[in-house]
């Protein structure tokens, strides 16, 4: 094991703090979630790169004309290895969500706030840990003055919390001759605490809009409306039966069943003595591969029907996205194989490969036939508030990733 490399990440803490604070500071929300896209962490980022010496740095520009600059950028840099006709590839993303109730911050949530080991602040973990551990690993490279078995190529994505239309999903579609068969993908962006998940597979994924139409109507005379709310809960109910309509279990997913779980609720009346005539509410599904998302939406539909006949309202069931699972990425795999080794050497575990239920830009990758993984050790904080991240996960992180290419 390369000592004198791994030495080198971890005399580069304070590197790692000052990055993740800055990272923090630019908010780098996408125009779905009403925020003004990534260009400022992009130009960021790229310059932080050129001082760090590293080489070009390749904005490939997804043209989308609700954010002011009309494109969302998606950075490339590559270090030369030894055998230059391979490239290992890890591919973090630069967008973050919102921050959700403010009231719920115990911090400011775009000011970093280290406490010991614990890092504070929209992002520290989805994704700037994954970020900042493969820059880190590129840095000790550089710095170490050695040169990778094959090369090391870090991409920098936009819009992977709202589909990745406008990221890697983009890069694949204008720019697949970035790639060739033989590279291999590292996607930092889902992990456990133990560092043992080595993600090969992932879920269908489901998002429905169900809409309740009944009749409005002052709240002291019921009788004259149709209470659209009381159906919309009736309707929620239904939807854990569709855990026994799709009942099998694959142990290589955790959890190994599908599940189905109503989320968001749409604000109906504004005062409380009106009965509501509209309801709208979304129910998230992660379907086990073996299953067909389009049976899931019919079976959802018949469910309407059902609860529409019984209260006497409309209900429409549309799909608000829809991902049909690719196929997995082989356990016995050159990248898999890799990635296992290097937990082991850093972590000292015995890393496994497994499924979940989330969904990472994998996915566009795995559609192609490209070996990838989804590995890093993470806290499970993405989207809370108060998301909280580790700086020694970082840097450890940062070790596996390093030891990759060789």
């Amino acid at each position: 094991m390369p000592t004198q490399l791994l030495s080198k990440i971890d005399d580069m803490k304070d590197a790692a703090l000052e990055l993740h604070a800055k990272l923090v500071a630019i908010p780098a929300i996408g125009p779905t979630n009403n925020g003004t896209g990534e260009k400022a962490k992009a130009d960021f980022l790229t310059e932080y790169l050129k001082e760090n010496g590293f080489g070009e740095v390749k904005s490939y520009n997804a043209p989308d004309d609700r954010v002011e600059c009309g494109y969302r950028p998606n950075l490339v840099t590559v270090i030369p290895g030894q055998d230059s006709s391979r490239t290992l590839w890890i591919i973090s993303h630069m967008d973050v969500v919102p921050v959700g109730d403010l009231s719920l911050w115990n911090t400011d949530p775009f000011k970093m706030v280290q406490d010991g080991d614990n890092l504070y602040g929209r992002g520290v973990e989805d994704n700037h840990q994954g970020l900042v551990s493969s820059v880190l690993a590129a840095k000790a490279l550089m710095e170490s003055n050695m040169t990778p078995g094959i090369n090391l190529g870090l991409i920098f994505v936009a819009d992977e919390e709202t589909g990745s239309h406008y990221g890697l999903e983009y890069i694949m579609r204008e720019h697949e001759d970035l790639f060739k068969k033989g590279d291999l993908f590292l996607v930092p962006d889902s992990g456990e605490p133990n560092s043992e998940l080595v993600e090969v597979a992932e879920k269908s994924s489901l998002w429905i809009k169900v809409t309740v139409e009944g009749k409005q109507c002052h709240a002291s005379t019921p009788d004259e409306g149709v209470n659209s709310l009381v159906a919309a809960a009736a309707m929620i109910m239904e939807v854990p039966e569709l855990k026994y309509h799709y009942d099998e279990e694959d142990e290589l997913f955790s959890p190994p069943y599908s599940t189905f779980e109503p989320t968001k609720k749409e604000a109906n009346v504004e005062n409380v003595n009106t009965i509501p005539g509209k309801d709208v509410f979304y129910i998230d599904c992660r379907i086990l591969p073996s299953y067909d998302p389009d049976d899931v939406v019919d079976q959802i539909k018949g469910m309407g029907l059902y609860v529409a006949e019984e209260y006497g309202v409309k209900i429409s069931v549309e799909v608000e996205n829809k991902s049909q699972a690719a196929p997995p990425t082989p356990a016995d795999s050159e990248i898999v194989k890799k990635v296992i080794f290097a937990v082991n050497e850093v972590y000292g575990v015995e890393a496994k490969p497994g499924g979940i239920g989330g969904g990472t830009v994998a996915k566009h990758l795995r559609e192609r036939g490209y070996h990838t993984v989804v590995w890093s050790t993470l806290l499970h904080q993405a989207h809370q508030p108060n998301e909280k991240g580790s700086i020694n996960n970082t840097l450890n992180d940062a070790k596996v990733m390093a030891l990759l290419p060789f």
